[in-house]
């Protein structure tokens, strides 16, 4: 995946399960390997993670062979009571837009190959 952000000790502001949401968002075809290297945590976490969101509605998938593809419940309010009334997607449209735009930015500072033909 590109983009993937350096270690960090301490505190944050956004929980694990928000951060695989988020991840999902952004491609709901997402491999749970590919998922847990984002946001370095180990594969077992991430299907915890995943099995919660489920049970509580916010996330659905269907399997396609090996493959899972998830579905995001836009419109299901945020657990906290402090954030009541606030839909999914309002939190997950400030957090797959900081995931494009650091992917983004990742590629514009990656070495571009030099053209070797002569």
């Amino acid at each position: 995946m590109v983009g993937v952000p350096e270690s960090h000790n301490g505190w944050t502001f956004v929980t694990n399960h928000a951060r695989v949401l988020a991840v999902i968002a952004d491609n709901p075809n997402v491999r749970i390997r590919d998922i847990a290297t984002h946001c370095r945590l180990t594969e077992r976490a991430v299907q915890r993670i995943i099995s919660d969101l489920e049970q509580d509605g916010y996330l659905s998938h269907t399997r396609d062979g090996r493959s899972n593809t998830y579905r995001i419940e836009p419109g299901k309010v945020l657990r906290h009571p402090a954030e009541a009334g606030l839909p999914v997607a309002s939190l997950l449209s400030l957090l797959v837009q900081d995931e494009t735009h650091r992917a983004q930015k990742a590629q514009a500072q990656s070495p571009r190959l030099a053209d070797t033909t002569a």
